[in-house]
């Protein structure tokens, strides 16, 4: 348990428009009371389903800080575990692809696709064992569309109780989620704590200094740059300065969405497209990691497809830049809080809150 006060001293700052303790970036014992009252709890983005399609498939993900392993087993049903051997803890699968059951490469042990201990070589020497008891711990999946969700609580609530009006927003937006497939996977590493990035993703304060080609397509004006909030969702939309290059478009307005509290969907203006990405708490407070896959309908051509995520991903080396620097800053510990300029970062302030809430139990 954290030595770190949490209490209502830092619920008042937060209040009157003050950050997070920089401390709450750099202390080891934060980041495990968030795996333990957040991540743990939380519907996070866990990869494409069409990788797990067939009776037999599975797919290797990451949701926070567990290895996970989604299968389709032979009756068709979707079934996600942890994929962490019962044994001595090696990963069970690695990959995608087909198999009849999960055997793990250091000693064997073998699990149906359900889950079950099938096979523990030389198990049958101990008087005690019993391989009932040793079943791949079971996580909670859902499907959305194209996209897999996975709770690692399988006591939680359904994905569709924090979703919010996602699902409508994208449909209103020209994203229709039964068209779209699968063209790019890719992943990251930055030397950040993972609410950093998600804070920058939070606010399009910094867009006009930081992000040159992204202000020239999308006005980012504090007036015409809209930022809501609802339940577990906030919401971005900007609209495009030059309405007409984008008139004979399927997205004609820029939508970008936070599922707290680390799953966000991006739609660009431009062909149909929709990228999710999940961002996950690295192995020590100052780093994070994450994956990003990128869907359109395949009749999108490649070279259109390049060009969009081209743009994107300059965005996101930009923003990898951003939160390195504020690293730096919260590690220095010379400026315990900051202040918000609340008119644009009220977002920010909505995640802060969220965050505070979970490990001070007022969630």
């Amino acid at each position: 348990m954290t030595t770190l006060t949490i209490d209502d001293a830092i619920l008042s700052t937060l209040e009157e428009g003050y950050t997070l303790p920089a401390s709450w970036y750099t202390d080891r014992a934060i980041a495990e009371l968030e795996r333990e009252r957040i991540l743990s709890h939380s519907w996070q983005y866990a990869g494409p389903a069409e990788l797990v399609a067939e009776p037999g498939s599975f797919l290797v993900t990451r949701v926070a800080h567990a290895p996970v392993v989604i299968v389709r087993d032979e009756e068709g049903e979707l079934r996600g575990f942890v994929n962490v051997c019962r044994h001595r803890a090696h990963l069970v699968a690695s990959g995608n692809g087909k198999r009849k059951a999960l055997q793990c490469p250091y000693h064997a042990w073998t699990y149906g696709l359900d889950g079950c201990l099938r096979s523990a070589p030389r198990s049958d020497r101990e008087p005690a064992f019993d391989s009932s008891q040793f079943s791949l711990i079971p996580v909670k999946v859902e499907r959305l569309g194209p996209l897999l969700f996975a709770n690692l609580d399988t006591e939680s609530g359904p994905l569709t109780d924090v979703l919010g009006e996602v699902p409508a927003r994208l449909a209103e937006g020209g994203v229709d989620l039964d068209q779209l497939v699968l063209r790019r996977r890719s992943g990251w590493n930055t030397r950040a704590n993972w609410k950093t990035g998600l804070e920058n993703y939070l606010e399009c304060y910094h867009c006009p200094v930081a992000h040159p080609g992204l202000s020239k397509v999308v006005d980012v004006s504090a007036d015409a740059y809209r930022l809501e909030e609802h339940g577990m969702v906030a919401s971005q939309y900007g609209n495009p300065r030059d309405p007409d290059a984008f008139s004979d478009t399927t997205v004609t307005q820029a939508q970008y969405h936070l599922l707290f509290p680390a799953t966000t969907f991006n739609v660009e203006l431009g062909p149909m497209n929709l990228s999710v990405d999940a961002s996950l708490p690295g192995s020590d407070p100052g780093a994070s990691l994450g994956f990003a896959d990128f869907y359109a309908p395949a009749e999108v051509g490649d070279q259109e497809l390049r060009e969009l995520m081209a743009f994107a991903d300059q965005v996101g080396k930009e923003d990898e830049a951003l939160v390195e620097g504020v690293r730096e800053g919260l590690e220095s510990g010379l400026v315990p809080q900051g202040r918000l300029i609340t008119s644009s970062e009220h977002q920010i302030a909505w995640f802060q809150r969220l965050v505070f809430e979970a490990l001070s139990s007022r969630g």
